[in-house]
Order: structure tokens, then C-alpha cells, then sequence
């Protein structure tokens, strides 16, 4: 278990991977170790900027195609991620980040090497070619976690055009069960009853945006007591009654 003095979130390449509102997975991961009397720090990679490995927690956000590959090349210089997460440390990334720590994703007609933190694979279909591709996955997305997260649902929204698999063999299991929306779409369904997402250790990786901790603090508290064991409850602030009637909505389909 990583145990620093000071909780360091590195929130990597904004610039590139912030489409979406993504970096707000650091405010809310920072305020509610500071609501529990914990210092923490949020740690700003800029794009160019060489990743850290010191850090306790990495967050990858969404991005479009271009910038995608900017930081995928960028991440893969110094592979520090990579130790960072053999030393203790958990990263969550979303939607590009998602595909960005897998093997390879599309991008302007070319597939492209990714991280290979996680066994997955991204591509605009995986049906036969006679088959014509996917739409665009946007709009709510509900998702019933993994049993073993021990999660109550998670709520968010995508919008993403990707179609994601696990590899052969590939270590983890997924994030959860769709119940609303596309998530992974490996099936090319859509229509609920797929997954969405991975988890493998300390790393997990989903499509959800919202930004999804924001929406999901359960999901944020997980990813916290990875670094620092088990951590008092929070009381849930008023807006929680707003949160909760928005996710009866989207699993409504209202």
C-alpha cells in the first residue's frame, strides 16, 4: 500500500486529453481526501511534459482523434505509468485515456500502438467488413458493476465511436454490466447486456464521462482506499437528492 504524507494526482496531459470535462476526476479525488483531513495535491502534466512515477493515482481523460495520438506517444516515452503502477499506484482512465492504456486504438484510418497496461483492443468494429460499421455511442450510459467492486450502479454519459475487446488471456474482468447504453460494444448490439470497461489491480478503465467520480463517488472512494486502506464514510451533501433523481432518469430512459 502506498502510504506518502502528501496524496499526489497526476492528472496527465489536459491539454490533449480534457475534452469532456475529465479533469474533474482530480477536484473530486482531491476534495474528498481533504474533507477527511488528508493532504493531497493535484499534479498537472502538461503535454511535452515527461509522466511522473512518483505519483499515487494517474487520470486520463477523453480526447479527439488527433490529440489521442499525441498522447499516446507521449505516455509510452518513459513508461512511467507502467512502474508507477508495479510500485502501488492506481490509475483511472476514461473513454481515449480507456483505449490509450490498451494495446491499440484507430485513429485517422490507422490503428496505433497504445500503453499496454491493460489487455484490450480499439477498433471502429469488429463485425465482418461486409457489415456496415457502428454509429457513434452518445448519450446516457448505465452500467452494473462487478459484484466483486462491491458498487452500487454507476451513471454517467458517452461518446465515444470506438468498439472495445479484451485479448485473449487478458488478466482483470470487466468494469460491469451495460444495463443502459454501449460501453464496450465489442458485440455491436448496443442494446444493454454488454460491458463496459475494465479493471486489472489498481487500474481501471471505462467509458463513462460525467466526469464519472463526480457522479460516482463510490467509484472515486474505491479508487482512494487502494492508496490509503479503508477510509471513514463522508456525509453525502445536499446535492446528492439532484444526483440521485438524474440517475433515476437515465436508467428510466426519461
Amino acid at each position: 500500500m502506498r502510504r506518502a504524507s502528501v496524496t499526489r494526482i497526476a492528472l496527465i496531459y489536459p491539454e490533449l486529453l480534457g475534452t469532456y470535462g475529465d479533469g474533474g476526476n482530480a477536484i473530486v479525488l482531491e476534495q474528498r481526501l481533504r474533507w477527511r483531513g488528508l493532504p493531497a495535491e493535484v499534479v498537472n502534466v502538461p503535454a511535452g511534459s515527461p509522466v511522473p512515477d512518483s505519483c499515487d493515482i494517474y487520470l486520463l481523460g477523453g480526447g479527439e482523434d488527433a490529440p489521442q495520438v499525441l498522447a499516446a506517444d507521449g505516455i509510452r516515452q518513459n513508461r512511467a505509468i507502467v512502474r508507477a503502477v508495479g510500485s502501488g499506484a492506481a490509475v483511472l482512465a476514461v473513454c481515449a485515456g480507456y483505449q490509450v492504456i490498451g494495446a491499440t486504438f484507430p485513429s485517422g484510418g490507422e490503428i496505433h500502438e497504445g500503453l499496454n497496461l491493460v489487455d484490450i483492443e480499439t477498433r471502429r468494429s469488429f463485425a465482418p467488413p461486409e457489415t456496415p460499421p457502428p454509429g457513434r455511442a452518445v448519450g446516457d450510459i448505465v452500467v452494473e458493476p462487478d459484484p466483486r467492486l462491491h458498487l452500487p450502479t454507476l451513471y454517467g454519459y458517452e461518446n465515444h465511436a470506438g468498439r472495445t475487446r479484451r485479448l485473449p488471456g487478458a488478466g482483470g474482468f470487466p468494469l460491469g454490466v451495460v444495463r443502459r447504453g454501449i460501453g464496450d460494444g465489442e458485440d455491436g448490439s448496443g442494446g444493454g447486456g454488454g460491458t463496459d470497461g475494465i479493471v486489472d489491480g489498481r487500474v481501471v478503465g471505462t467509458y463513462l464521462h460525467g466526469p464519472v467520480l463526480a457522479q460516482n463517488p463510490a467509484l472515486a472512494d474505491l479508487l482512494l482506499t487502494w492508496i490509503h486502506g479503508d477510509l471513514p464514510p463522508l456525509e453525502a451533501p445536499p446535492e446528492a437528492q439532484v444526483l440521485r433523481e438524474a440517475r433515476r432518469r437515465a436508467l428510466a430512459g426519461s
